[in-house]
C-alpha cells in the first residue's frame, strides 16, 4: 500500500464537481482540497503523485447485484475472473447473489463464499444471504455487519430459490424489519409466468422465438408481485430495494418523483440492460439480451431513464449474470437468462451522460452514494475524509470499440460488441491499492469484506 496524491483531476462527489486533489494515506483519504489551495510539501515530500488532469475523479463504483458463479457455476464465471472484469470497470466494490451451487442459504454455505473471497476476490466484496420459505432461524442467526441485506426471489428464476408461500414471506419482511435489513427483492409472479409460457408454447411450438420473452415474463406479472412486495414492506415496516425494475408501470404505481437525497422505505433499482435495450433489440441480438425480468418496451426503457434524473430510481446495478454461450442459445424456452455486465457498465452509464440523459453528478449518487446510503456500508461509496480511498478515474473524449479481445468475463462475450464508447477507465484503487493503473492490472492486489451498519 503505496501513499500518493492524486492531482489536477476533475473530483465529482456530493453533488459537487471541482478541480482539486486527494491525499491518500495507508489507504484512507487524507486530505481534499482545491486545486487552489496547496499542500504542505514538506509533509508529503515522499508521496507519490499522480496527475489526474483532464480525468474524473469519483467514488469507487458499488455494484450491489451480480452472480459471480462461485461455488458450483464455475465453468460460466468464477470470483477471480469477475472481480477482474469489475476492476477494469472502475467497479471497487461489489455484491454477489446467493443462487450458487450451493446456495448461499446456510452459514456454512456463506461461510464457504466468504473464504473464496477472501482468497480471490481483486475487489471489495459481501455476498446476500438467500431467503426460503423455510430457513428464518439461519437469517436471523447471521451478524448484519457482515451482509447488506437479504435476497429475496418473490419469482421463479435462476437458481429455484423461489419463497412463494405467504407466512414465509411475512416472517421474512417482518425479520428484516427488527433487524434493519434490506430486502433485496427479485419481484415476478411465477404463476402468471408459468401460464403465459404454456400458451405461448401452445402457440409457437415448445421453444418460442426469444421475441415472446416480454409477452411471458409480463408486465403483469412484474406489477402483481412488486406491488405485492411493496404491500409486505409497508404492512410491516421493512425496507424494501425492488431489483431490476423493468416498467414503466411499476414505477408509476410505487414510486414518486422525488428531488429529496432521503432514501424511502421502498426503493428501486435499474440495470444497464434496461437501460440500454428495448425489445426491438432483440431482432438483432436475440438471446444474448435474454434476461429475468425481460427487457421490454421502448416506452418502458424511456420511462426508466427517466427515472433516473426524478428520483424514482435510487441505485444502477448490473444484474451480472453470465453464462457459456452455448447456454444462450434458442429461444424464450431454452436460452439461458442472464448476460454479463460489470466491466461495460460504467462507460455505458456514462455514455447516457454524454447524451444528456444522465449528469455524472446523479451518475455518481446513483452507482456509488445511494448504494453506500441504502446498504449502511461503513466508509465507502464517497470522497470523504477518513473514508476508504475506493476511487475511480476515468478519461473522457478516449474512444475504444468492446471486442471480444479486451472481455475479461470468463465466459468470453458480452452484448456490448461492437459499441464505441468515449470514456476509458484508467484506474480503479481499492483501499488505497490500484488494483488497475493506466489499464495496467494487478493480479497481487486483494479486496476487503465490506462492513454494514444498519440503522432500525
Amino acid at each position: 500500500m503505496s501513499n500518493f496524491i492524486i492531482k489536477n483531476g476533475n473530483i465529482v462527489n456530493e453533488g459537487r464537481h471541482f478541480v482539486g486533489s486527494l491525499v491518500v494515506t495507508d489507504g484512507i483519504i487524507e486530505k481534499i482540497t482545491a486545486n487552489n489551495c496547496e499542500l504542505d510539501a514538506g509533509k508529503y515530500k515522499d508521496y507519490e503523485t499522480i496527475d489526474a488532469k483532464g480525468c474524473y475523479v469519483i467514488p469507487g463504483i458499488i455494484d450491489t447485484h451480480v452472480h459471480f458463479r462461485e461455488p458450483g457455476l464455475t465453468h460460466k464465471a468464477d470470483i477471480a475472473s469477475e472481480s477482474r472484469a469489475a476492476a477494469y470497470g472502475g467497479i471497487t466494490s461489489y455484491f454477489d447473489m446467493p443462487n450458487t451451487n450451493p446456495q448461499t442459504t446456510s452459514l456454512e454455505a456463506l461461510r464457504e463464499k466468504q473464504e473464496l473471497a477472501r482468497e480471490k476476490s481483486l475487489v471489495n466484496w459481501a455476498f446476500f444471504p438467500g431467503a426460503t420459505n423455510d430457513n428464518i432461524d439461519f437469517l436471523e442467526s447471521i451478524d448484519t455487519n457482515e451482509i447488506p441485506g437479504i435476497k429475496l426471489f418473490m419469482g421463479s428464476s435462476t437458481g429455484n430459490m423461489l419463497v412463494d408461500k405467504y407466512g414465509s414471506l411475512i416472517k421474512i419482511f417482518q425479520s428484516a424489519a427488527k433487524n434493519g435489513l434490506v430486502i433485496m427483492a427479485h419481484c415476478e409472479d411465477t404463476e402468471i409466468i408459468n401460464a403465459n409460457m404454456k400458451k405461448t408454447k401452445e402457440q409457437m411450438g415448445d421453444d418460442p422465438d426469444v421475441m415472446f420473452h416480454p409477452i411471458i415474463r409480463s408486465e403483469e406479472a412484474c406489477m402483481e408481485s412488486s406491488c405485492l412486495a411493496a404491500s409486505l414492506a409497508r404492512q410491516t415496516g421493512a425496507r424494501l430495494h425492488i431489483a431490476h425494475i423493468s416498467t414503466e408501470a411499476e414505477l408509476n404505481a410505487i414510486f414518486s418523483p422525488t428531488e429529496s437525497d432521503d432514501l424511502p422505505q421502498i426503493t428501486a433499482e435499474a440495470t444497464v440492460a434496461h437501460l440500454m435495450f428495448d425489445n426491438n433489440d432483440y431482432r438483432t441480438l436475440g438471446a444474448r439480451i435474454k434476461c429475468n425480468p425481460a427487457i421490454k418496451k421502448p416506452s418502458d426503457k424511456e420511462a426508466l431513464r427517466k427515472g433516473l434524473m426524478n428520483g424514482q430510481i435510487s441505485t444502477i446495478g448490473t444484474d451480472h449474470a453470465p453464462h457459456c454461450i452455448e447456454e444462450k442459445q434458442g429461444g424464450a424456452a431454452k436460452a439461458m437468462s442472464g448476460m454479463p455486465m460489470i466491466q461495460f457498465s460504467l462507460p455505458t452509464m456514462l455514455s447516457l451522460v454524454d447524451e444528456g440523459i444522465l449528469t455524472i453528478e446523479k451518475l455518481v449518487t446513483l452507482m456509488a452514494h445511494n448504494p453506500a446510503r441504502l446498504f449502511g456500508i461503513i466508509g465507502r461509496g464517497f470522497i470523504r475524509e477518513g473514508y476508504k480511498a475506493d476511487i475511480t478515474i476515468v478519461k473522457p473524449q478516449s474512444p475504444w470499440i468492446v471486442t471480444k479481445e479486451c472481455i475479461k468475463s470468463k465466459c468470453g462475450w458480452s452484448p456490448m460488441e461492437g459499441r464505441t464508447f468515449n470514456w476509458q477507465v484508467r484506474d480503479t484503487i481499492c483501499n488505497g491499492n490500484f488494483v488497475l493503473r493506466n489499464g495496467i492490472l494487478s493480479e497481487n492486489i486483494k479486496g476487503e469484506q465490506i462492513q454494514f451498519n444498519h440503522s432500525k
